[in-house]
Parts: structure tokens; sequence; C-alpha cells
């Protein structure tokens, strides 16, 4: 239990170091977007070699509250959960996004933090459409017969001085 207590202590203060000094991080609302829960259907996979294959998931809208934030220099991040439920390590999903606006196509796994977008925030709304991929790698899934991949990132804002 103490070394799960120290690992947390020690990526907090990392994460801090990282910071730019009066940076502050907050979670992004996204309540209003469409459907921001990824839950994969693998009836479209494409195998992409003998261990792995793609999953065309298709687009997200995604509509995130900046209203707070007018006026702020800021970067928006895309954070993938570290864990998802079926998923035995981070190394078996790789998500891909391509960005249909302002934000950053990207790559990253379960757990990342992604920078995606950097500028001041000039409007109430950012709207922002992604088309996803999911690359999985099916021998670190545990999933129950018939259940599907799901999970919901998230966007942080990390506003700067």
């Amino acid at each position: 239990m103490h070394a799960i207590w120290r690992t947390a202590a020690c990526a907090g203060l990392l994460l801090c170091l990282a910071l730019p000094a009066g940076a502050l991080v907050a979670r992004l609302d996204d309540s209003t977007s469409p459907r921001a829960q990824v839950n994969t259907d693998f009836r479209n996979a494409q195998p992409i070699d003998g261990t792995s294959f793609n999953l065309p998931f298709g687009r997200i809208e995604y509509r995130l509250a900046t209203a707070p934030y007018i006026g702020r220099r800021a970067r928006i991040f895309y954070v993938i959960p570290v864990g998802i439920p079926g998923l035995r390590s981070p190394a078996g999903l790789q998500v891909q996004w391509r960005g249909n606006g302002a934000f950053a196509s990207g790559t990253g796994r379960p757990g990342d933090r992604v920078p995606v977008w950097n500028g001041t925030i000039a409007a109430a709304w950012m709207n922002e459409t992604f088309d996803l991929t999911l690359r999985i790698d099916p021998r670190e899934l545990r999933l129950p017969s018939g259940a599907s991949l799901s999970f919901e990132s998230i966007f942080e804002i990390e506003t700067l001085p």
C-alpha cells in the first residue's frame, strides 16, 4: 500500500514540476457533447498484422465549455483514461484521432495526456470533431463474451499566466 502512495506522490510531484509557474489545470465540461463515450463494435475490425487490428470508430463530436477561460492563454489536452475495463495493459490499445477543426491530430495510449490546442480562448464554447481509430492488440483484451471495449476520454485545460 505504501508503494502505491509513494508512486502517486511522485507522479503528482512530477506533474507539478512539468507545469509552468502559475499554470492551472482543470477538466473541461463536455456534458453537452452528443456522444463522448467510445463503445466499440468489433464487426468493423481490420487486421493490420498477425497480432493487432485497427477498429475505425468514426466521428465523435465534442462541445467544450470554455466560458470561464475567455481571454486567457491556454493549452487543451486530450486525456485517455488509464483504466479501461477489459484491457490488461495500456500497450494493448492505441487511440488515433484526426481533428476536423482547430485541434491537432494525434495518437495516445491509456493514461496519456496529449496536447491538442494552444492559444487564447475566444468563445464560450469550442466545438471539435475527432475521427477516431483504435489499434488493438487482442492478446491484451480480457472481455466477457459479447462485451465491448468502452471508455470516455476527457479534455483538460491548462491556463497560462
